[in-house]
């Protein structure tokens, strides 16, 4: 909202002083949940935990960090293949009879999927190993959006032994 209100500030000279007054609310508003978020993860020492096991993966940051423990509670305690079904990065077959389809991902969970996106964006410039792997499959003649998919895939099968082992990032997963 505080983008669209931002937008709207400045297509309506007319309307900028009560428009300006919302995007004060929005963003005081905004501030006030991150305080109330911030003071739950502190309350609890499992959620403390697992945020800093989760942000010190480079790529990964506080909303991020936030998503998917709001919105992926089965996070660390399931499967690579199963935890990739979840928020929708898994190659799915469209086969039916004796029709061979091509493989896509979707379904899952959107909310997790397009932070997860985000995160996978800064991971493949500041992340070596999710560097190495995106460029890696570019190099090869993937697509840039298969091979970012895949590379989403691979940082939520990172985050998820992570959290499965109580270990922060290393190099050699």
């Amino acid at each position: 909202m505080i983008v669209a209100e931002k937008n709207r500030y400045q297509a309506t000279p007319d309307l900028q002083e009560s428009i300006g007054d919302h995007l004060t609310w929005l963003e005081k508003a905004l501030k006030e949940i991150e305080a109330k978020i911030e003071d739950l993860l502190a309350a609890s020492v499992e959620w403390k935990k697992k945020r800093e096991i989760l942000t010190s993966c480079k790529g990964v940051g506080k909303v991020t960090a936030f998503t998917l423990l709001a919105e992926l509670p089965e996070l660390g305690t399931v499967n690579r293949k199963e935890i990739a079904s979840l928020v929708g990065v898994a190659p799915i077959n469209r086969d039916s009879g004796g029709k061979r389809g091509k493989r896509t991902t979707y379904g899952g969970r959107s909310k997790v999927r397009s932070v997860l996106y985000m995160a996978t964006l800064s991971a493949i410039q500041f992340n070596p190993a999710i560097s190495k792997f995106y460029n890696r499959l570019v190099e090869n003649g993937k697509e840039k959006m298969v091979a970012l998919v895949a590379a989403m895939r691979k940082l939520l099968t990172i985050l998820n032994a992570m959290i499965r082992d109580k270990r922060l990032f290393a190099i050699d997963f």
